[in-house]
């Protein structure tokens, strides 16, 4: 028989009775792991990762801080391209513009640092947020944090002071809201619209929340198909009722953006073309060689286990439903994958521990009992004392220091917010800087960086926007980064007279190699080159095909050779 108590009920064993007194404003002061949810993305950030810098690992981020100072500029958003020479002008969809915005805001007020505090700061917020939801579904606070660490551990592949880190949060505050339908309160699906508007100008990940309400709405449909009991079918199909009214709201909501329906046709031409899915490392598959597919493989496990045992226990098909399609779509692409963690912990978390509720009434073993029973004890007198609301002093403590700390002059190593000089050609810029005429060619993730720091005395041939460049212009970049026989064609193209590169690049070594280009830069980690002036001979032959016949034209006078001295440096 299909239960009717929602998917978040809660722990069959009763609470014991407080007997202790009120908390006093000192004990309000303590730490609790709500404290513990929230400093757990320092954490890993500080001990685990490379710190402000790992914020930093995509250049991105850079021509999203440009894009909104375009937009506090001129008090609109930007709907022609100003950051290439090779598409200048052509229509161009800012899909997060509110937080360029808001970021290029904080920009101005503190430089990176002030962004990569406030990206740590939303990573905080939403797992604290996580720790809490799953808490409402989970008695035992030791198995709850120990799915928000999993959560946490599993979604560091994409923390970068970028758009998605707010989705991350949306999704919690999301799920939070559905929590709450569950329960029977279903006024709160009003505001599930109010929530998209938001989102939708925010990060173009709003379609997370469409799924999710899928999902819930699909679920509840096979709850009804399979349940015996009418009363349960007709409160079944009423849920169904309520999240298919919202997700129309919701869609309709998304509409509310500079753009309108424009944005959603664009979107959908980015990822109906084969190549971004192709060749974006994001949206592929993760590799299972890396130490990131040990949290998925985790979370897989226990999803699926946890899927069953709601569908078989409480004939809830609504986590079933929803931990299948994620986990296809984390799969699919690591990008998906944090948000198929975050997703999954609630669940993951209320079967682990029922599940072992009824392993210790079964007694299986006398060990095992008293083990369950010391595990169940201990965790609800925890619980108890770390019940009460507290100021949450050692969090805002923690965040004002770290924000303190990177934002220093003096700040180093993990703490100094800043590009790693040993990824980008910060030393070259000088170089680059040099030349305002230039028209310099690099990869995408080098021509986001160039966005950040030449723009707007210098245009990029890439960046990392590969919505806006379109498949098959991508495909000739790709093309030429692999040395395709024309590469040389397709630079005079666009008129390209400097080159940088990473030296370790292909093209970095079959350039070197052309008597067309001369190297002027070379520090190990990133090497310019400057077209070749035309020899003599060459020169000559230009003018005279220049000049038009006339026969009381005898000579050509032939123009000087231009010779620029090379400058080289070795070491970073």
């Amino acid at each position: 028989m299909q239960a009717t108590a929602p998917a978040t009920a809660k722990n069959e064993t009763a609470r014991p009775a407080a007997t202790n007194p009120r908390p006093g404003f000192l004990f309000r002061l303590l730490p609790s792991l709500t404290d513990v949810a929230f400093l757990m993305p320092i954490v890993f950030l500080f001990a685990r990762m490379q710190g402000a810098t790992s914020m930093l690992g995509d250049g991105d981020t850079g021509w999203h801080v440009r894009t909104g100072e375009w937009i506090l500029a001129n008090g609109r958003v930007p709907r022609q391209d100003m950051f290439s020479y090779t598409k200048a002008g052509q229509p161009w969809y800012a899909w997060e513009w509110l937080w360029d915005v808001c970021f290029a805001w904080l920009y101005h007020h503190g430089g990176l640092a002030t962004v990569v505090s406030a990206s740590i700061l939303i990573l905080c917020v939403t797992f604290a947020l996580l720790y809490r939801l799953v808490r409402r579904h989970c008695e035992n606070p030791f198995l709850a944090m120990g799915a928000t660490f999993l959560a946490c551990a599993g979604s560091t592949l994409h923390w970068l002071a970028r758009p998605h880190l707010l989705t991350l949060l949306l999704v919690v505050v999301l799920l939070m809201m559905l929590e709450r339908v569950e329960q029977g309160k279903p006024r709160w699906l009003i505001a599930v619209p109010l929530l998209m508007v938001l989102w939708t100008n925010l990060h173009g990940g709003f379609f997370a929340a469409l799924i999710i309400l899928g999902g819930f709405a699909a679920g509840h449909a096979a709850g009804a198909l399979f349940t015996a009991e009418p009363e349960e079918r007709r409160t079944a199909i009423r849920k169904v009722k309520w999240y298919a009214v919202t997700g129309f709201a919701a869609a309709a909501a998304t509409l509310i953006n500079p753009y309108t329906y424009h944005l959603h046709l664009h979107i959908y031409q980015f990822f109906s073309e084969p190549y971004h899915l192709e060749n974006i490392n994001e949206f592929q598959s993760i590799s299972f060689h890396s130490l990131m597919a040990a949290y998925l493989e985790c979370s897989l496990l226990l999803g699926t286990l946890s899927a069953i045992w709601f569908v078989v226990k409480r004939r809830n098909f609504v986590p079933l439903v929803l931990l299948v399609g994620w986990a296809h779509l984390a799969l699919f692409s690591a990008r998906n994958i944090p948000l198929f963690i975050i997703i999954a912990a609630p669940f993951v978390a209320e079967a682990v521990e029922q599940t072992l509720g009824s392993l210790e009434r079964a007694r299986v073993s006398a060990w095992v009992g008293r083990w369950l029973s010391a595990f169940r004890t201990v965790g609800q007198e925890f619980g108890e004392t770390d019940r009460p609301w507290r100021i949450h002093a050692i969090s805002a403590a923690a965040i004002a220091i770290i924000a303190l700390l990177i934002a220093s002059p003096a700040a180093t190593g993990k703490l100094k917010p800043e590009y790693d000089p040993k990824r980008y050609p910060a030393q070259a810029l000088k170089v680059l800087r040099a030349d305002p005429n230039s028209r310099i060619f690099t990869d995408d993730e080098w021509g986001d960086y160039l966005v950040y720091n030449l723009y707007p005395g210098h245009k990029v041939f890439v960046d990392g926007r590969s919505d806006f460049y379109g498949q098959d212009f991508e495909q000739k970049y790709l093309d030429l980064m692999n040395v395709k026989y024309d590469w040389e064609q397709y630079l005079e193209k666009y008129k390209v007279d400097t080159i940088v590169l990473s030296t370790t690049t292909a093209l970095a070594s079959t350039v070197k190699e052309s008597p067309n280009w001369r190297v002027v830069y070379d520090d190990t980690v990133a090497i310019v080159f400057r077209r070749e002036p035309l020899s003599e001979h060459q020169q000559f032959s230009t003018a005279v095909r220049g000049k038009k016949s006339d026969p009381r034209i005898s000579t050509v006078e032939r123009p000087a050779t231009r010779i620029i001295p090379v400058k080289r440096t070795k070491g970073v």
